[in-house]
């Protein structure tokens, strides 16, 4: 996972800085953090790190949270962590979202991993997430665009796993450019203080 980045919401690689660490499964993407950790690892670990556990792996086949041993697991996880985030899939774990707003308030950290380039339930995730009144770190993983990001910033995300390639590509495109992209479009005005449509 070392040939990713994190950028802040504006545009700086915040890699060096970033403490999260990725919970491994056998379902765990490329790209979701820049390190990964064990459970068997976390538990014999002087050192509480932040780690960031899957919310599919936490829920029972109706979609709520469940008990029993995953609960043991969970507990265990706080009690070996810093801190505690999830990440979210966009294609997968959609429904479960307004039943699990108590526990996804409590967390410090969420990614949500978009798989496939042209699903657009990131854009909806993060907006929910917002509307539900979270407040914590929403970072973006997985197959956006770069093109996309202006827009992830405007509906409330905060940060972003980019590849390498997209931080440092041969072409002409400044990733930076991606950060920018809606103030630039409106001659410098925030796009988001403008009418929907400008009278003639």
């Amino acid at each position: 996972m070392g040939n990713h980045h994190v950028l802040n919401s504006s545009g700086i690689d915040i890699s060096s800085k970033d403490t999260w660490h990725a919970l491994t499964t056998a379902e765990l993407p490329d790209g979701i953090a820049l390190t990964h950790v064990t459970l068997l690892e976390l538990l014999h670990k002087q050192e509480k790190l932040d780690v960031l556990v899957p919310l599919t792996d936490l829920l029972n086949n109706k979609g709520t949270l469940a008990g029993g041993l995953l609960q043991q697991v969970y507990e265990l996880l706080i009690q070996h962590s810093s801190r505690l985030g999830v990440w979210i899939t966009a294609n997968t774990d959609t429904d479960a979202l307004p039943g699990l707003t108590e526990f996804l308030l409590a967390q410090a950290l969420i990614v949500i991993h978009v798989p496939s380039f042209a699903d657009g339930r990131g854009f909806s995730f993060v907006q929910t997430l917002r509307q539900l009144g979270y407040t914590g770190e929403i970072r973006m993983a997985g197959a956006f665009g770069r093109d996309q990001i202006a827009y992830l910033l405007r509906v409330g995300a905060d940060s972003f796993v980019l590849s390498e390639h997209d931080v440092n590509s041969d072409s002409n495109f400044d990733i930076s450019q991606a950060f920018s992209a809606l103030a630039s479009a409106y001659d410098g005005q925030n796009a988001a203080a403008l009418p929907m449509f400008a009278g003639a």
